[in-house]
């Protein structure tokens, strides 16, 4: 068996950076067609060869997907999620041909190729004997500049992280293992999202705190902090580690309506024109905020996906269609395996696509999702998922 291992882990079979991707394979998508027929909509198919991984790497949950400038394709993963039965390859000495984790951070080009990847505790700062680097990843953002943001929903990890596209460390927003509720204005809660963009940080914080938090871009200062309806945070935080226990918790009914946000706060998505959207997940919806000209928020409406869902729930992350209106919203939804499509303007549901399951085009745990230039979306799975799917953006019909 030692002879074998060596021989095999001799062999270069490691696909390079630069080797082309496999020819697409186009398969179709279970679609629920909800609008009058003759509605036309978004349609796609699910490219079952991407994306073309190193043969040697392998991805665990993949809990972040997010489209930088250039449309390559960023994810976060959790090594941790990898048992030694899947990382033969890492163990020392060697039990297996393959294979070994994948970088917490991995970038692929729009056809899949893998593009390299990095992160890690050697890449984060040590503050007061702590190392920052979150224990497990959660949600990603690239910002027109290319650097990358993301935060953390496991133990301690009360940290929003920044990074270059090189993996340089930038700066933070909290400290790891420091939490102090929903009215604290330098510390997070297990932040789920963030995103950059009009001279601000904004946060989804998120799974022990119950709000929306903002920093200056410039001074890194505190800006302000939301509840639900805009107003100020309310509602008990988590008290200890989150767990999937509380993912799955059957105790936990949602309530479209609630005047506080449920944990968990699951998303923070901008529009070009100006709007917010905030995934208040156990709740079962996305609220819908104005950005003000003095970084404030104000409330516009509830938006209620599939609202009496119970388990694992449905508005896990929001993404649009490229083109400048943003005509149709794409809303993720965990617990019914499938993508909502709906009109923005009028936040008409028109259809859905996607089923739970484990074959191309189907979801387990469907996590974060987001679009490039050509409208294609990108969708990620957590728990068993465990991987990034591409869906071929077909046309309109």
């Amino acid at each position: 068996m030692r002879a074998f291992l060596a021989a095999a882990l001799a062999l270069p079979f490691a696909v390079a950076a630069s080797a082309a991707p496999p020819e697409q394979a186009l398969a179709p998508l279970a679609f629920e067609q909800i609008a009058p027929a003759g509605t036309k909509m978004p349609r796609f198919k699910v490219d079952a060869a991407w994306p073309a991984m190193p043969d040697d790497l392998l991805l665990g949950q993949v809990s972040g997907v997010a489209v930088g400038p250039d449309d390559s394709v960023w994810v976060v993963h959790r090594p941790h999620s990898l048992t030694a039965t899947d990382t033969g390859l890492a163990e020392s000495p060697a039990t297996a041909v393959c294979c070994k984790p994948a970088p917490p951070v991995v970038r692929f080009a729009r056809d899949g190729r893998y593009l390299g990847g990095w992160g890690g505790a050697d890449s984060a700062p040590t503050v007061d004997g702590v190392n920052q680097w979150p224990a497990s990843l959660h949600g990603i953002f690239v910002d027109k500049a290319g650097s990358v943001w993301f935060g953390g929903n496991g133990k301690g990890d009360h940290v929003v992280m920044n990074y270059t596209p090189e993996g340089q460390y930038i700066r933070s927003f909290g400290r790891r293992e420091k939490t102090g509720g929903n009215d604290a204005t330098d510390q997070l809660g297990n932040p789920s999202d963030v995103n950059h963009s009009d001279g601000m940080v904004l946060i989804s914080d998120g799974y022990v705190n119950r709000r929306v938090i903002g920093f200056d871009d410039r001074t890194n200062s505190y800006k302000g902090r939301w509840g639900a309806y805009a107003k100020p945070p309310s509602g008990p935080v988590l008290q200890g580690t989150f767990d999937q226990s509380h993912a799955v918790d059957p105790s936990r009914v949602a309530d479209p309506k609630s005047a506080i946000f449920n944990s968990i706060v699951h998303c923070v998505v901008p529009t070009r024109d100006g709007h917010l959207y905030v995934c208040d997940r156990n709740n079962n919806r996305a609220q819908l905020f104005k950005r003000e000209k003095d970084g404030g928020l104000t409330f516009v409406r509830d938006l209620a996906i599939a609202p009496e869902t119970g388990g694992t729930h449905t508005v896990t992350d929001i993404a649009f269609s490229p083109d400048p209106e943003q005509t149709y919203l794409y809303v993720a939804d965990m617990m019914n395996g499938r993508i909502w499509v709906l009109e923005r303007k009028t936040h008409t549901v028109l259809g859905a696509f996607g089923r739970i399951g484990r074959q191309a085009g189907q979801f387990t745990w469907l996590h974060s999702i987001d679009t490039d230039s050509a409208g294609n979306i990108y969708a990620t799975e957590v728990n068993t998922g465990r991987r990034v799917q591409k869906l071929v953006f077909t046309g309109i019909e």
